[in-house]
């Protein structure tokens, strides 16, 4: 049924973007505003129009008087509803992120904007923040124990965009610190935004914020919440009445109004990055709406990485960190076995070896005292990886060349292997090598651990943490925890032990991030331990003259996170350098390659096969467009835009020629290969 329609009074053209994922329509369209919508259609409302004879969702971008489409223009279907969903700072933001990671507009917009719940708008959001519970003054010490820290408060509370890497102390309620300032924010009418990488981390940031506001003035967004509740969250963040939000990843685009400060904490995790296109980082995201929004940036950790490390060499961003004083206050006795006493074969053949006397005597002195122990090993799992007994050639499956394991105890004793990839029983292993049957540990899961150290210390309890199954929070007691890193318990005072085991494995991987990790990992296990004045001992089984240790010994992480960045710039690897890794089928890069006018100055590595366990989304027949395979480009740090365009358009061109193979283009990828 068709029926005549009025154009709007003004302004009757507006330019929409339509949600459809490809990249060769990623831009605005003109259509035409009807009077009954004129009021409604704002920008940044969802629409729906027509296009290529379907009806699809779009958001309205602007609109204008004239047109420039040199033809008839459609009428806009109807307003979906008149929430501003897509505000002009979140346009920026957005537009900025899709050129610096060569990724597609509504692709972004996807993950940033909730899908609409109709009965969530009916929900009451424009209530004031003050009205929706009591607050309590805000005690701001705890930052006079960092240099410089009174002045970062000052600075944010006028305003300013104070940015700073906040070196955390081990053993100090680094949460209760920024609850603290964050209430003090929100108190005078500015936005907070924390960011962390998991919710384990969420959870207790919430808790710290309950001291000073109540349960409704903290607002919660993460991947579990429901489409009701995540939309209704944030409506009441796009209204104001949301200032204190917190969240995991995509809560870094969450639209703050009066955004005054920005939180990230662990920027090294892994869970903060992406994994959908285009593969944002939480870190550029915030720091991004540093720069537009001039609000403070606060990267918080307890080891820092090389990119945070380069923010603040390029003065862009400043240390915060404690005096030697205040340090040596917090810190417990670090220690680390000598070489001698430790190698790599003795870890393989000898659990004595693996667990060095003076951690058995620290972990004793603990217990005695009727203190908790931690002891964390890098793997989860009984015997997560297995070899050859003869040759030590790893044990892999028949099926898909996965890995082979133990699963359980109980598949242990009756040897019985499975893939780890494809989950099937392997009864016969025979070693590709030398034919040989047998196999051997090649590294001992939490389980084993756990297992072992039990017989140690008969009647003393044993709690594994990691997996499936992470535990929160244990009493302080005499017991102790075998957990892998990020999965280790909190405990009310800390623990009496810290055990530190597994660092060949940690550091020889073939990662770039290898060293970065592994800091991250033990100065996260460290500041759980009681500090040396309160008896807490913490031991290293690797060798003291490592540059991990040593950085650790004398807690010198800000240094370490220096030395690293270095040495990438001897290497040309990110940060330092501006780095994307294309994954395609063989034929598909060669194509890509042509298509892309690359800067000047970039330098083209590769190509190299996709690293294990790395699939390319989609399927093709590799028989005709052979292997999947990845190229690096890289190119200096003045040009990362130039090169997020060119890729850009280079991904527009290929679409347009309807080449439908799968391809995938990340920028700065955290996992080099």
């Amino acid at each position: 049924m068709s029926y005549a329609r009025t154009p709007a009074p003004e302004n009757p053209v507006a330019h929409v973007l339509p949600l459809l994922g490809i990249s060769h329509l990623d831009r605005a369209f003109e259509y035409l505003i009807t009077a009954e919508q004129h009021h409604e259609a704002k920008p940044g409302v969802r629409l729906r129009v027509k296009f290529s004879g379907r009806l699809v969702d779009a958001i309205l971008l602007h609109r204008s008087d004239h047109q420039q489409h040199q033809g008839k223009l459609a009428w806009v279907e109807r307003v979906i509803s008149p929430e501003v969903v897509y505000p002009k700072r979140t346009r920026e933001l957005v537009e900025s992120l899709t050129v610096r990671y060569a990724g597609v507009t509504s692709d972004l917009i996807r993950l940033v904007v909730p899908p609409r719940h109709a009965k969530a708008e009916e929900s009451d959001t424009h209530a004031s923040w003050e009205s929706i519970g009591e607050v309590a003054e805000p005690d701001l010490a705890g930052w006079l124990s960092f240099r410089h820290g009174q002045s970062f408060v000052d600075a944010v509370l006028r305003g300013a965009p104070a940015r700073a890497a906040w070196q955390l102390l081990p053993c100090d309620p680094w949460m209760d610190h920024l609850g603290a300032l964050a209430t003090k924010v929100a108190i005078e009418g500015g936005g907070v935004l924390i960011v962390l990488p998991d919710q384990r981390e969420v959870d207790a940031m919430e808790e710290a914020l309950r001291r000073y506001v109540g349960a409704k003035q903290v607002t919660v967004l993460n991947a579990a919440q429901g489409p009701q509740a995540r939309y209704r969250r944030y409506l009441s963040i796009l209204h104001g009445q949301a200032r204190i939000v917190v969240g995991t990843r995509s809560a870094a685009f969450a639209p703050v109004k009066n955004l005054r400060l920005t939180v990230i904490e662990d920027d090294g995790d892994e869970n903060l990055v992406e994994p959908r296109a285009p593969y944002y980082h939480a870190r550029e995201v915030l720091s991004t709406r540093s720069a537009q929004e001039h609000c403070a940036l606060l990267i918080a950790g307890y080891a820092r990485t090389a990119e945070t490390q380069l923010l603040v060499e390029s003065g862009w961003c400043h240390d915060l960190v404690a005096p030697p004083e205040v340090l040596k206050a917090k810190l417990p006795q670090i220690e680390a076995i000598e070489d001698s006493a430790f190698s790599i074969e003795r870890d393989h053949q000898n659990y004595r070896g693996r667990i060095p006397a003076k951690a058995f005597r620290a972990m004793r002195t603990a217990l005695d005292s009727d203190s908790p122990v931690l002891v964390q090993v890098a793997r989860k799992g009984y015997i997560p990886g297995l070899s050859c007994a003869r040759c030590r050639t790893p044990a892999r499956c028949r099926a898909c060349n996965g890995p082979l394991s133990f699963q359980d105890q109980q598949a242990h004793q009756g040897n019985v292997l499975t893939c780890r990839w494809c989950g099937r029983p392997e009864t016969a292993f025979a070693c590709v090598q030398c034919g040989h049957h047998g196999v051997r540990a090649q590294q001992r899961g939490s389980v084993r651990t756990a297992e072992e150290i039990g017989r140690a210390y008969a009647g003393t309890p044993v709690v594994v943490s990691g997996g499936n199954r992470v535990i929160d929070h244990i009493e302080h007691r005499a017991q102790i925890v075998v957990a892998t890193p990020g999965a280790e318990p909190r405990v009310d005072g800390g623990y009496g032990a810290v055990v530190l085991l597994d660092a060949w494995m940690m550091l020889g991987r073939e990662d770039l991030r290898a060293s970065e990790d592994v800091m991250r990992t033990w100065s996260a296990a460290i500041a759980l331990g009681k500090p040396a004045e309160q008896g807490g001992t913490v031991v290293i089984a690797a060798d003291n003259a490592l540059a991990e240790v040593q950085a650790l010994l004398l807690w010198n992480v800000v240094g370490m996170a220096a030395r690293e960045l270095q040495l990438r710039r001897q290497v040309h690897f990110p940060p330092a350098y501006h780095m994307a890794a294309i994954d395609a089928p063989a034929a598909a890069l060669e194509d890509f390659l042509e298509l892309a006018q690359l800067p000047p100055a970039t330098e083209i590595l590769g190509p190299v096969d996709l690293p294990r366990d790395v699939h390319l989304p989609g399927e093709y027949d590799q028989q005709v467009y052979g292997p999947a395979q990845r190229i690096l480009l890289r190119t200096p740090l003045q040009g990362r835009n130039d090169l997020g365009q060119a890729l850009r358009a280079a991904r527009v061109q290929k679409q347009a020629r309807k080449n439908d193979l799968p391809l995938r283009i990340q920028i700065d990828p955290i996992r080099v290969g």
